[in-house]
Order: structure tokens, then sequence, then C-alpha cells
């Protein structure tokens, strides 16, 4: 469970969809969780929001802002609200019902008590730290699109990028096979195994402090028959080459944290290195794309 000895802080932009990753980059520099929200369909205008704790050092806020305005040439000006802890988590907990995803999956809060739901594989996650304050449009489109492939029963799975572990969770209770949940923030790697204990996976899935694919542990472990990589659109084109390499021939790989609009930036990338398109998934404004090597 998320505890907070002082309060909180939110911090948002407001920006076009083209600014979007820019400044969702800024502010996970000093967020803990981070959130989008949709305010203009027609003109695509999105409302960004991080929550940090109150009076945390911004020395790397304020230059990641500055770089994101350098990059995307969108001015914004960052808004503040003061969010006391425990009305954040009624907030938190008050948008997320069990959520039931594609045929088999059901997310269920840790503040709704233990429960499995009928027919359906059920994840258990602290609402306060797995959610954050957005819903995750992409997380729900990669486990549509891993049932859509899930019948070819991958052995060696990696899930790049895993934050709160739900994708190494779905796939380990799912297949009963061994996950290798790996990220870059020492926060969302206790956070995934707090998780796995919790969904009483821990034997399961090894989560791992890992920035990129030159990790001696990811490098052990491949090829991989499955890798999930939800992040983001311009690193996932940054390591389309490292994943081609390290993906088993007749592999698949599902990637998410992209929008409608960055989809073919991310398939050429990708097709370069010998991969091919066999499924995508809208999930609301994010797209999944499923590719085989």
């Amino acid at each position: 469970m998320l505890r907070h000895a002082t309060r909180l802080e939110t911090l948002f932009v407001i920006v076009p969809e083209a600014a979007l990753e820019a400044y969702e980059s800024a502010l996970a520099t000093v967020c803990g969780t981070i959130g989008f929200f949709l305010l203009d369909e027609d003109a695509r205008i999105w409302r960004i929001e991080g929550v940090k704790d109150a009076g945390a050092p911004e020395d790397e806020l304020v230059s990641a802002m500055a770089l994101a305005e350098f990059v995307t040439g969108v001015p914004a000006e960052l808004g503040r609200e003061d969010t006391e802890a425990e009305g954040w988590l009624a907030r938190t907990y008050s948008s997320f019902p069990e959520q039931l995803v594609g045929k088999r999956f059901a997310v269920r809060g840790t503040h709704l008590g233990r429960g499995e739901t009928d027919g359906r594989v059920t994840l258990s996650l602290d609402a306060g730290v797995a959610f954050g304050s957005g819903e995750h449009g992409s997380t729900r489109g990669c486990l549509r699109a891993f049932e859509k492939i899930m019948h070819k029963n991958p052995r060696r799975i990696l899930d790049l990028g895993t934050g709160s572990g739900i994708l190494a969770m779905g796939a380990a209770k799912l297949l009963h096979r061994q996950v290798l949940a790996t990220d870059i923030d020492p926060w969302s790697v206790r956070t995934a195994r707090q998780n796995a204990a919790l969904n009483q996976l821990s034997p399961l899935i090894r989560p791992v402090l890992a920035t990129g694919w030159r990790h001696r542990e990811i490098l052990r472990r491949a090829p991989y028959d499955l890798v999930f990589a939800n992040i983001l659109a311009r690193p996932l084109c940054k390591m389309a080459r490292d994943l081609a390499l390290h993906l088993a021939p007749g592999g698949v790989a599902i990637l998410a944290g992209l929008l409608g609009a960055q989809e073919r930036m991310v398939l050429v990338a990708h097709r370069r290195h010998g991969l091919k398109l066999v499924a995508r998934v809208q999930e609301g404004n994010w797209t999944c794309l499923v590719l085989r090597k």
C-alpha cells in the first residue's frame, strides 16, 4: 500500500498531441505516477499530470521542461495543485473499480479486497501504486494483444519497461511460465516485485533494474519468444535493432505506449530490421502493435 508522510502535489501541463512524449518525459523526472487525459478530441489537446511529494527537489524538472520546449517548439506552462495523500488515494480508488480486460483478464485494486472473477485470470494491484492518476489504455491493449497470440505458448518471455508488472503477471499467471521483468526505474522494479508477491507469482517473475537491452540478465536469457515493450514511441524506434537481434525466429513482440499518429514511425523502424506486422489493437487513443520475426 502506498503511504506518504507529507502532502502530495499534482503537476500538470496542457499540450498538443505532438508534444505529448516530450512533456511526459519531463514530468517523469520528478513524478512517480503519470496520467494522460484527452481534453479536446478535435484539436488533439492533452493534459499530462503527475503526482510528486510536495517540496521534493525540482532542478531536473526545470531542465527537462526547457528541453521539451526546445525539442517540440511548444511552450507549456507548468500548473500545480495541492493534493493531500488521502484525498489523492481516495480519488484514485474511486476511479478504478474492477476492470475487465479482453476475454480473459480482470484487474482488481487491493482496495476492493481479495477475490477472483469467475472465468477470468484475476490480477490484484495496489491502485495507489499501480494505476497512478490515469487509466492505462496502452496496458489494456497489450493484454488484449497477448490474448491473440498466447496459443503459441511462448517459453522465454521478457517484459521490457515493466512498470507495475501487470503484463509480466498476466503472462506468468496464464501460461505458468517464468518472465523477466525489467525497468530503468528502481521504484517500478520494487513495485513489480511487490505486486508479484501479492499475486503469489514471485517464483515466476524476476524483476530486474536494467537500462535497455545490454543488461547481462537480458542477454543471458535471450533469444525471446515473446517481448512486451509498453514504453514510448521514440524509445521503441531506437531499440528496434536490439529487439530484432534478441527475438527468436518466429518470436512475437507486443509494442505499446504509442498514439495512432506514431504507428507508422514505429512500424518503419521495425520493418527495417525484418519484423512484420501481424496484428494491431486499438484501445481508446492508444495503438498496440503485434510484430513477428
